[in-house]
């Protein structure tokens, strides 16, 4: 003989599993404003093997974005910071980024003036370490704009 109440009981354990589920795929939303001294608000990301991560820039300065234009870009390991962005000096088409080093990033964002916002979604690396962030807009990572995310 069925039992007739385990039927709205197991429909109600799937849904809350499938909400568990949907739940845990939601990126984390990591918020970092960038303004017109060239820092991120937020220069170390600590994350999990895999996990997924929204990062959400803000420009909260007051200087055009042709003079003083933000974006954050995670580099792959075994990416010199120093070489990426001086790759991009003469590609302000492409956000200074190279086309031929686009390769090189796991995630990157476009440049953003005053009030500006844009986002970039990831899966933290799998393997445990350090990963470079930066902006490319000429002067900035000179100027100190990066950041590390730190998987563990």
């Amino acid at each position: 003989m069925k039992r007739l109440w385990m039927v709205p009981v197991l429909a109600l354990v799937a849904a809350l599993s499938a909400g568990r589920v949907a739940e845990a795929q939601k990126p984390r939303v990591v918020e970092i404003t960038a303004s017109d001294n060239m820092k991120y608000s937020v220069e170390t990301i600590e994350a999990k093997p895999g996990e997924t991560i929204l990062v959400r820039l803000k420009s909260i300065g007051t200087m055009p974005k042709i003079a003083m234009g933000h974006n954050f870009v995670l580099l792959k390991p075994g990416t010199a910071p120093l070489e990426f962005v001086n790759a991009g000096l003469e590609h302000r088409d492409t956000d200074f980024i190279d086309p031929a080093m686009k390769d090189k990033a796991i995630a990157v964002t476009k440049i953003i003036g005053p009030g500006e916002t844009a986002e970039t979604t990831f899966k933290a690396p799998a393997k445990p370490g350090k990963y470079d962030y930066l902006c490319t807009f000429p002067g900035h990572f000179a100027g100190g704009m990066k950041g590390v995310l730190v998987v563990k």
